[in-house]
C-alpha cells in the first residue's frame, strides 16, 4: 500500500555517496529543507571499509589529494572547512607522490612531493629533462590559477582578462598531455614518469586533456595527499553529522525506485522501494544519468535529446580490486613504499588497449597503507590493497559457471606480477583476502556495467568541455547530478567539488523559484 509522507522537502538527494553528501551540506546551508535517500544501511558509497577477520580495510581510498596542510590549505581543505567537516576527521600525511615501476624492466622510479623536490628527482633519473620539467610546473601553476579565478566568478569569466592573464591556459585548451609534453620538447623518459598518474584518471595521455591533467598533478605535488586515520569512512561519519547538525535527514535502506512528476516534466517527488511517496521540486542525483532516465524518471518526461546525449557518452574503467591482509610486518615483507603503480609498459596508449581485456590486464595501483599509518592494522601485520580497471565491459563476458575461477585467476595474477617487479614475497604471508570485479561494484552501488570512474573524461567530453557546458547541459528543470557520472568526473576530490558546485546550483534554482 502506498504512502505519501506528509512532510516535503525544498530538495532531496538521491544516494549517500561522496558528492550527494557534499550537496546535501551546501543546500542545508543554503538554509533550504534537504533528504538524502541511500539504499545501503551506511553513508559514502565506495567511501566506506569493511572487515575481515582482524583487518579493517579501506574500500577505495588511496589518498585524497589538493588537501594540504592546516597553515597551507589546498582546495579540498579549504571546501572541507567551508563545509564543516575539516575538524571532525583525524588526517595523516602520505610521505612519497609515487613509486612507478613497468614490467619492462625500464622504470624503477620513486617520486617525491613538494615542486623542487620533484624537479630534482627528475633531473636526476634524466638530467635532460631540466628546461622542460620547469616548464611544465610554471604551465600547471597558470592552469590551477586560471581555474581559480573561473571558479571564484562562478564561470562566468572575462575573456580579455584571461587572455591577458593566463595566455598558455586558452593555448593549451584544446591539446592533449603528450602534444603539450613534446611542443616543451621534454624528453620521452621525463614524459613517461611525470605520466604515471594517468590511471587516477583513466584516460591515456593521447587523449586527455593537457589541462585536466596538469591540475591534477600541480595539486598533488604542491599540496601533497592524506588519508582520514580512520579510513574514508571517517569522512562519510563526518559528512552525516553534519547534515544532521544542519537539521538535514538521512534515511538508510530507502531506495528510489521512482522520480516523480507531472503533465509538464516539473519533478513533484520520489516514490521509494515500500511504496513511500516524498514531496519536492528539487533532485540532486548521486547516480548515473543512465539510472535516472532509463530507470528512475518516466519514459514520458524524458526528451530524446537527454537520451543521446547520455548515450552518446563513454563509460570510463570499470573495477577491480583486491584486498590483503598479511600476517608479517610491511618490513619483514620489504614493502618499501605506501603507492605503487605497475605498468607493462610506460606507452599510456599501449597501456590502455591492454587494460581492456581481462586476460591482458597486469596494472595495478597498490596501496600500503602501512607505510602511510603503522597502526592501520594490528601490529605484525600489513594491509594492501590492489586496484585495476577494464577498460572495456570484458568482464561481462565471464560466464556465470567460471565467475570464482575467474576471479581467483585475476587475483593470482595481481599477487604474481607484484612479487616479480618488488622482489617482495606476500603469498606466503596472507590471512585474509577479498575480491571485488565490476560485477561487486554493479551490485553495490548500481554503476552501469561496474563502473568505478563515470564517464571517460577524453575528447569532447573531457573535462573542460564539461565545465563550459554545465548552463547548457541543464535539461531538466530542478535535476542536477553530482559524483563520479557528473561534470567533475571520477575520484574523491573530483566528487566533492561536484556535490558542492551542484549544491549551491540547486540553492539558486530554489531562491529564483521564491522570487
Amino acid at each position: 500500500m502506498k504512502k505519501t509522507m506528509d512532510k516535503s522537502y525544498d530538495c532531496i538527494v538521491i544516494g549517500a555517496g561522496n558528492g550527494g553528501l557534499a550537496a546535501a551540506v551546501r543546500v542545508l546551508q543554503g538554509n533550504h529543507s534537504c533528504l538524502v535517500l541511500e539504499k545501503h544501511n551506511l553513508p559514502g558509497g565506495f567511501a566506506t571499509s569493511f572487515k575481515r577477520g582482524r583487518f579493517e580495510f579501506e574500500a577505495s581510498l588511496h589518498e585524497l589529494n589538493d588537501f594540504g596542510s592546516k597553515e597551507n590549505p589546498g582546495d579540498i581543505r579549504t571546501l572541507f572547512r567551508s563545509l564543516g567537516v575539516e575538524d571532525k576527521i583525524d588526517w595523516i600525511q602520505i610521505t612519497e607522490a609515487y613509486h612507478m615501476i613497468t614490467k619492462d624492466g625500464k622504470y624503477d622510479v620513486v617520486m617525491p612531493f613538494g615542486v623542487e623536490e620533484y624537479k630534482a628527482k627528475m633531473i636526476q633519473y634524466v638530467p635532460k629533462s631540466k628546461k622542460s620539467i620547469n616548464q611544465f610546473f610554471e604551465l600547471a601553476k597558470e592552469v590551477v590559477d586560471a581555474q581559480t579565478y573561473s571558479n571564484s566568478v562562478n564561470g562566468n569569466t572575462d575573456k580579455k582578462y584571461m587572455i591577458k592573464n593566463y595566455p598558455n591556459f586558452i593555448k593549451a585548451g584544446s591539446y592533449s598531455v603528450n602534444e603539450v609534453l613534446k611542443a616543451i620538447k621534454m624528453p620521452q623518459e621525463a614524459i613517461d614518469i611525470l605520466n604515471a598518474y594517468w590511471c587516477y584518471l583513466g584516460v591515456d595521455c593521447d587523449r586527455m586533456s593537457f589541462l585536466h591533467y596538469a591540475s591534477m598533478v600541480y595539486r598533488y605535488i604542491t599540496k601533497q595527499a592524506w588519508m582520514p586515520t580512520m579510513k574514508s569512512h571517517e569522512i562519510s561519519l563526518a559528512f552525516e553529522t553534519r547534515i544532521r547538525e544542519l537539521g538535514g535527514d538521512i534515511w538508510y535502506n530507502s531506495e528510489v525506485k521512482k522520480i516523480l512528476t507531472d503533465e509538464k516534466r516539473k519533478i513533484i517527488g520520489v516514490e521509494l522501494s515500500n511504496g513511500t511517496t516524498i514531496k519536492t521540486n528539487h533532485i540532486i542525483a548521486n547516480c548515473s544519468p543512465h539510472v535516472v532516465y532509463g530507470q528512475l524518471l518516466d519514459k514520458k518526461a524524458v526528451l530524446e535529446s537527454d537520451i543521446r546525449a547520455t548515450n552518446s557518452r563513454t563509460f570510463a574503467g570499470r573495477g577491480v580490486c583486491m584486498y590483503l591482509g598479511l600476517n608479517k610486518s610491511a618490513d619483514e615483507l620489504g614493502i618499501k613504499s605506501h603507492n605503487y603503480f605497475i605498468y607493462d609498459t610506460a606507452d599510456t596508449v599501449k597501456q590502455y588497449n591492454l587494460m581492456k581485456n581481462i586476460k591482458t590486464n597486469n596494472v595495478q595501483a597498490t596501496v600500503c597503507l602501512n607505510r602511510a599509518d603503522p597502526n592501520c592494522s594490528p601490529k605484525g601485520t600489513t594491509m594492501m590493497y590492489f586496484t585495476t580497471m577494464i577498460m572495456s565491459d570484458d568482464w561481462g563476458n565471464v560466464k556465470e559457471k567460471d565467475y570464482f575461477k575467474e576471479k581467483d585467476k585475476f587475483a593470482a595474477q595481481m599477487i604474481d606480477t607484484f612479487e616479480k617487479v618488488t622482489g617482495c614475497n606476500i603469498k606466503d604471508s596472507i590471512e585474509e583476502i577479498a575480491f571485488a570485479t565490476p560485477t561487486t561494484y554493479a551490485r553495490y552501488c548500481g554503476h552501469p556495467e561496474g563502473g568505478i570512474y563515470g564517464y571517460e573524461t577524453a575528447d569532447w567530453d573531457a573535462l573542460m568541455p564539461r565545465m563550459m557546458m554545465m548552463k547548457q547541459d541543464y535539461t531538466f528543470p530542478g535535476l542536477r547530478f553530482c559524483g563520479g557520472f557528473a561534470m567533475r568526473s571520477s575520484g574523491y576530490s573530483s566528487a566533492y567539488v561536484s556535490g558542492d558546485i551542484s549544491g549551491r546550483q540547486t540553492v539558486g534554482d530554489i531562491n529564483r523559484e521564491g522570487k
